[in-house]
């Protein structure tokens, strides 16, 4: 596996191979949910690229940048025994200037749910992704479903921008018990871990409701809500793909999303229904 800190090193590198890329972007903390989007991406390209980045701009004040879980030598030995090609390591420096061009997320899809909690967040991560994307220039790209909104407002930054990479949506990975993988899980205490499974017990319960034709998204949610009861809730909500509002769930068309707090950490999980 060959490690990688430079942008413009790794464009020049990437640009020599004549290869289908396949690209994962990270924060690091890797954990099986990462191993999942590697293995797609092996399956589909012939050289994959993976980078590990901690991105300052998605992070608002307050928030537990300086804290975000870094697992250097993990991470590293992680991709390396994945079958990562590359592995790309920029600090913030080669990233990011004094005087920076941006992105800003669409005014009302990248301002709703964790945008709502997050003003600007959405902004930070389309402008990462924007500036990976240039520098990897991969065939396809691979994103997990359990960031949905991520998922969606990267999918139409490539759309509108006429980028030419796939973006590949793959699914959830989660415990035995239903928990959603997360980096930020390590934050969670014993009794805490078990009140976050009130969060993919809900969605088993929207699942379960959706599947005996109770399609009414407000009584959905408010069930939801009992479950999800004594967790401080962002926000618990039914919408269609497009992250539009709906009254009535649209099968194979609709997205389940819960973010919750527990304890200090914030938890987001969904199910596509």
């Amino acid at each position: 596996m060959k490690i990688i800190t430079k942008p413009l090193e790794l464009k020049e590198y990437l640009s020599a191979q004549c290869k289908t890329v396949g690209f994962v972007p990270t924060m690091g903390a890797l954990h099986e949910g990462h191993v999942s989007l590697i293995r797609n991406a092996k399956k589909d390209n012939e050289l994959v690229v993976v980078s590990i980045f901690v991105n300052p701009t998605q992070f608002l004040k307050g928030e537990d940048l300086d804290k975000y879980p870094s697992r250097h030598e993990a991470d590293t030995k992680i991709c390396s025994i994945s079958g990562v090609d590359v592995l790309f390591l920029p600090n913030r420096e080669d990233m990011y200037g004094s005087d920076e061009a941006t992105l800003q997320a669409p005014k009302v899809r990248g301002y709703v749910l964790e945008g709502a909690t997050r003003p600007g967040h959405f902004s930070g991560v389309l402008t990462v992704v924007m500036k990976l994307l240039n520098i990897v220039n991969p065939s396809k790209a691979y994103f997990g479903k359990k960031d949905a909104q991520q998922l969606n407002l990267v999918t139409l930054m490539v759309k509108q921008l006429f980028m030419s990479v796939e973006i590949v949506p793959v699914n959830t990975v989660r415990e035995s018990d239903g928990l959603a993988l997360s980096s930020r899980n390590m934050y969670l205490s014993a009794s805490e871990r078990k009140d976050a499974l009130k969060i993919s017990k809900s969605l088993h319960l929207a699942s379960r409701m959706i599947m005996e034709n109770s399609l009414n998204v407000e009584e959905i949610k408010l069930k939801m809500r009992e479950i999800l009861a004594p967790l401080e809730v962002s926000y618990v909500e039914i919408l269609n793909r497009d992250f539009e509002v709906i009254q009535k769930v649209e099968i194979a068309k609709s997205v389940v999303l819960v973010e919750a707090m527990v304890g200090n950490t914030r938890l987001l999980d969904n199910i596509w229904v």
